[in-house]
């Protein structure tokens, strides 16, 4: 599958933004004083498990998702490398010439 330019960025600013987000989330809920994360004696409660283990599904879906956009940007710079070095080798005037592979 070959992605488009944009797409590639969209989604590596995706995963990007899901590296800040989630791992923000996490310490916030670490240090929640409100009772909602931790009891009174101080243990973990099931507000604080059920959104640590939404926080570590989001983060490595967001790292997957951001791991695909950054191969996809990649390829596309290589593409262009390969591109501007076969024009490169060409001398002026063979624009018309058709090169088979």
């Amino acid at each position: 599958m070959k992605l488009s330019r944009p797409v590639s960025w969209f989604l590596l600013a995706f995963g990007v933004w899901s590296w800040f987000i989630w791992i923000t989330f996490v310490k916030n809920l670490w240090q929640d004083g409100s009772g909602l994360a931790f009891d009174d004696a101080g243990d973990p409660t099931g507000y604080f498990w059920v959104h640590l283990l939404l926080a570590i599904t989001s983060f490595l879906l967001g790292t997957g998702v951001g791991a695909v956009g950054f191969r996809g940007v990649r390829a596309l710079r290589g593409e262009l490398a390969a591109e501007s070095s076969d024009q490169s080798r060409n001398e002026p005037g063979d624009e018309h010439v058709v090169q088979r592979q």
